[in-house]
């Protein structure tokens, strides 16, 4: 059936003109072009902020372009990180702050690797810039009516004394290196330098060593830890809340049956014992402590053996990383082996003895001199397996009272 127009009919006009009329009326809507989209910037790869704070608050800082992977990369304008003066060489984090010197130092980031603790009344952060290498630091600081400048300044200062910044660690590694093959051995697999001991509070390092016996890291730091919650509460970083150490006036309040329901065991009767006895200390036992510091090595010995639960191990380590005795080797299994199979060959075999451990102290001061004691944390530190030289397997897990599922990661401490 087809459709036919009669010759009186005319076909409906174009619509053409009828449009073209009504918009001289009323325009048309202009028609969006549609463009690809723009590739970013590079400049905006660097950060996770909008596009439109790097155009109205530009940093000279960030003008240096980074690849994607830059994002997380520590600067100074960052975040205010503030260095130190130690490069990597002078202090490596994972050689220094988890392999047995400390066990209050919690790794709160692993891209960029970052350790947090309190030192003192700091709660700080501590991270290698990614330029230089640098050491530098983050005051975390929850009194916004303290002046920053002067926490920065102290906290600075704090660290610098913590840390044994004066010490050239890069120059006893040479002497070190040139005295002994196996130290040259285990150096080179280290990586160079970096293992570095530290000065801590007397207090503070007492009281973690007293929970080292018959130990390992991992319930170590879960002691430590509970001993540390009865100081001032000083943030959260990471997921874990922070103390400043308490005083011994403090640990003298706790009663061991505390200490024994958080799993102490029988150091809750070294720990009270401890405490009781320094508050029976002329000037009190912060002040006693201290004064060792001017005291021979043999004296400081024989003085912390005095305290419950302080053998000749533990006070040596004691000695050693809050005393300022660097000649003090603390003599453990892992000390003894390396003796035996490297400096004296004539004692294989051989049960290690208090009077055989005054003889591998002796080894270690005659080959290493007064420094001795920081040749022996590099040899302690390279007889742990690789896997418990990582000590950023410290997670929140190690704060929590439950048992962990998988496998201890640390390295044994015996007194």
């Amino acid at each position: 059936l087809s459709l036919r127009f009669s010759p009186t009919m005319r076909p409906p006009p174009p619509l053409l003109p009828r449009i073209a009329a009504s918009a001289s009326a009323t325009p048309p809507r202009r028609q969006r072009t549609v463009r690809p989209p723009m590739p970013p910037s590079p400049a905006l790869l660097s950060s996770t902020p909008p596009p439109a704070a790097f155009v109205e608050t530009p940093k000279p800082e960030t003008t240096q372009q980074h690849p994607p992977t830059a994002r997380r990369r520590l600067t100074l304008a960052d975040e205010e990180w503030h260095p130190l003066p130690l490069s990597l060489a002078e202090l490596s984090l994972p050689l220094t702050l988890p392999t047995g010197q400390t066990f209050l130092w919690r790794r709160t980031s692993l891209s960029p690797l970052r350790f947090t603790a309190a030192v003192g009344p700091h709660l700080v952060s501590l991270s290698h810039l990614p330029d230089d290498d640098r050491l530098a630091f983050l005051l975390h600081n929850d009194d916004p009516a303290s002046s920053p400048s002067s926490s920065v300044a102290a906290a600075r200062a704090a660290l610098c004394d913590y840390l044994n910044a004066a010490v050239p660690l890069a120059d006893l590694w040479v002497q070190f290196t040139a005295a002994d093959a196996r130290f040259a051995e285990v150096a080179a697999r280290l990586g160079g330098g970096g293992a570095r001991v530290l000065r801590q509070d007397p207090v503070e390092c007492l009281f973690q060593f007293l929970c080292s016996s018959n130990n390992n890291i991992a319930r170590i730091e879960k002691m430590v830890w509970t001993l540390a919650g009865y100081g001032e509460r000083l943030g959260e970083v990471g997921g874990f809340v922070f103390h400043r150490f308490p005083t011994v006036e403090r640990l003298a309040r706790v009663s061991e049956q505390e200490l024994r329901e958080a799993g102490f065991g029988y150091r809750a009767k070294y720990v009270v014992g401890t405490a009781k006895e320094l508050m029976a200390k002329p000037g009190g036992g912060a002040k006693w402590l201290a004064l060792l510091r001017d005291r021979e090595l043999l004296e400081v010995i024989e003085g912390l053996c005095t305290l419950p639960g302080v053998g000749p191990k533990v006070a040596a380590c004691i000695a050693l990383f809050s005393l300022d005795k660097n000649q003090a080797i603390p003599v453990d299994t892992h000390v003894w082996k390396v003796a035996t199979q490297y400096m004296l060959p004539e004692l294989a075999g051989k049960s290690l003895t208090p009077k055989l451990s005054i003889v591998v102290a002796d080894a270690f001061v005659a080959k290493f001199g007064e420094y001795a004691g920081w040749a022996q944390n590099v040899l302690f530190i390279g007889q742990l397996p690789a896997k418990k030289l990582v000590a950023t397997e410290v997670t929140s897990e190690t704060a929590k009272p439950t048992k962990r599922k998988r496998a201890t990661k640390m390295v044994e401490i015996q007194a």
